[in-house]
């Protein structure tokens, strides 16, 4: 279990045992059912979407409540248990802990842990753990199991009483119940070496070795790919006992290395030269010419030696094909990644919509609750913080963008997995285009560092706030539109008239971005007038203010009536076109469409 569980709590007397397990998960957020309980790390209204949503993130689940819920929220998109998070249901006084999903991902342990802490009766069903102590097709971390489609059948026959006969060690192995004998049919072998398993053998491999890898710039990756897997092959190696692949953090971003790691699904970590020269006298091919060029004597072999560590030694040394080296270490027990030099570097450039909980995506949540560290204005951080608890918080204030976006790339340039912040769509009118830019500059004109342009950049779109006046007031998006930002401070007005003019000539449906500002207020004005001269004066107008937050409000005017102080730095204005309408309803509450002239088409059916 990787993430951090979420804990539902969905009844005020549900608090006191989510509170006592959340002590003792120090990482563990409190979600709680707005309407019924506040005051915790994150609030959601809608029970069954917000668990089918941390389910789908891979986000462990402790229900506070009773398992019929999680299991009518979870019973369309269970899939897969090899990858499923640990689901739970505990009930409200303690006394019971029922691992639902996920006893072979972590549930298990996590449902004792959770007892323990309660006082309660942890009630494990899965026979393995129960019979055996262990559970074959889910060793711990560290460990892979080469036949896992055979783990199934070796069970029954060891649930049965039929004896296995151990080859190898590992201390999990030693601690179970199986009814082990020198002379048996059943084998479990333990070895880094390759080896065949089969429906009387299962074999286990020790993540112990570090493959250690170099290549030219714009390695082909099939290139690197073949020589590595030719290596461990040719030296009797398995796959499956490779913990990580290594390189220089120059390499940081290399295509091939990221492609290697996938194909051979394990982390890629990266060292500085100093740290892999640390290793130069425990080289067995040290090359000046390397040490001339990037500052050590040494990259696979060296790479590989720094993520062994000191206890362990080279098995492989360096191989060469045309563009690339590989090199391969073996550490004298399972290989933590995790604690064994750095990774690339992330920047989540992350829109969360308008404010309200309710929209922003699934994936906006995860890479908030997967980040090291969030940065951002200070009021979209805040919107967060409930998903930020407990990170670093970098607050920025209102036109320090550019300071902003270099600060998070350069965090993400030294190993982070940085969160930046954006409302709406980071794309729109946020801080996704700076950030392409600064890693498009020069570092001789005002570029970020080599160090943060190897990062990567992941783009989590959002609901922008012209998406959201739209959906509360109709649809006056329902046929072309465009979005103009009416601020000056970074386009020349003269570009932004001119903006104006083809989308008043166009009859597009037009969203106003920063409309006004406390000394930007004739701007607006200047756009109705321009309008004005295009479209009826009884155009439909909407603004909408505060969007997904306390106080919110959409409302109706027209382009003729429209002022400027009724308007301010949140409100989003949408024009329509000559097409739209505005319409009051029976209730009085209105409501705006642009059609798109299904009318027109019914009428030359007819």
């Amino acid at each position: 279990m990787d993430a951090s569980p979420a804990i539902l709590v969905l009844t005020p007397a549900a608090v006191p045992a989510a509170r006592r397990i959340a002590a003792a998960l120090p990482a563990a957020k409190l979600h709680g059912l707005a309407r019924r309980v506040t005051g915790l790390d994150v609030a959601f209204a809608e029970t069954l979407n917000h668990i089918r949503a941390l389910y789908q993130a891979g986000t462990p689940i402790i229900g506070v409540c009773a398992s019929g819920i999680l299991i009518r929220a979870l019973a369309a998109v269970i899939e897969d248990k090899r990858s499923e998070p640990p689901v739970l249901a505990v009930s409200e006084d303690g006394a019971s802990v029922v691992p639902l999903l996920g006893g072979h991902r972590g549930a298990n342990a996590l449902a004792r842990q959770v007892a323990e802490t309660l006082g309660g009766h942890a009630a494990i069903t899965t026979a393995g753990d129960t019979a055996l102590g262990l559970a074959l097709d889910a060793p711990p971390k560290g460990w892979w199991l080469a036949n896992l489609d055979d783990a199934k059948s070796v069970m029954a026959r060891l649930l049965a009483g039929e004896p296995v006969r151990i080859e190898g060690g590992a201390p999990w192995l030693s601690r179970a119940r199986l009814p082990v004998a020198d002379k048996a049919e059943l084998t479990i072998a333990v070895t880094e070496e390759r080896r065949v398993g089969g429906p009387d053998t299962l074999v286990y491999h020790p993540k112990r070795l570090a493959v250690g890898v170099g290549c030219a710039r714009g390695c082909p990756p099939e290139e690197l790919l073949t020589l590595v897997r030719g290596v461990l092959a040719e030296q009797d190696l398995a796959e499956g006992a490779v913990a990580l692949v290594a390189s220089l953090d120059l390499k940081a971003d290399e295509p091939a290395m990221h492609a290697l790691a996938e194909a051979l699904d394990v982390p890629f970590r990266v060292f500085s030269a100093e740290q892999l020269e640390q290793e130069a006298g425990r080289l067995a091919t040290p090359s000046e010419v390397v040490f001339a060029e990037v500052g050590c004597h040494g990259v696979s072999e060296g790479a590989a030696l720094a993520a062994v560590g000191a206890e362990g030694a080279l098995r492989v040394t360096k191989h060469k094909s045309a563009n690339a080296t590989v090199a391969v270490g073996v550490a004298p027990a399972p290989i933590n990644p995790a604690a064994v030099g750095r990774p690339r570097g992330s920047l989540s450039v992350i829109g969360i919509g308008p404010g309200r909980d309710a929209w922003r995506t699934p994936q906006a949540s995860r890479l908030l609750a997967d980040a090291d560290e969030a940065v951002g204005y200070s009021l979209y951080l805040d919107l967060v913080a409930p998903l930020v608890q407990g990170k670093p918080r970098h607050a920025f204030p209102l036109g320090a963008e550019e300071e902003r976006v270099r600060f998070a790339l350069e965090r993400a340039g030294e190993g982070r997995s940085v969160a930046l912040v954006c409302s709406g769509d980071s794309g729109i009118y946020a801080m996704g285009a700076l950030v392409y830019e600064l890693l498009d500059r020069p570092v001789a004109e005002g570029g970020v560092s080599d160090a943060a342009k190897r990062v990567a950049v992941v783009n989590a779109p959002g609901i922008s706030a012209l998406q959201a006046v739209s959906s509360l007031i109709g649809a006056p998006l329902g046929h072309d539109f465009c979005t103009i930002s009416l601020s000056d401070l970074l386009t020349p007005w003269e570009a932004i008239e001119r903006r104006l003019e083809a989308a008043a000539r166009g009859d597009f449906v037009i969203a106003f971005y920063n409309p006004v500002s406390k000394r930007r207020r004739s701007q607006l004005a200047a756009a109705r007038e321009i309008l004005l001269a295009h479209r009826p004066a009884d155009t439909p107008v909407v603004l909408g203010a505060n969007l997904g937050r306390e106080g919110e409000s959409v409302r109706v005017t027209t382009l003729e009536a429209l002022t400027v102080d009724e308007v301010d730095m949140l409100t989003t204005v949408l024009v329509g076109s000559s097409a739209s309408r505005a319409v009051m309803t029976g209730s009085g509450k209105p409501f705006v469409y642009t059609p798109r002239g299904y009318a027109k088409r019914i009428e030359e059916k007819l």
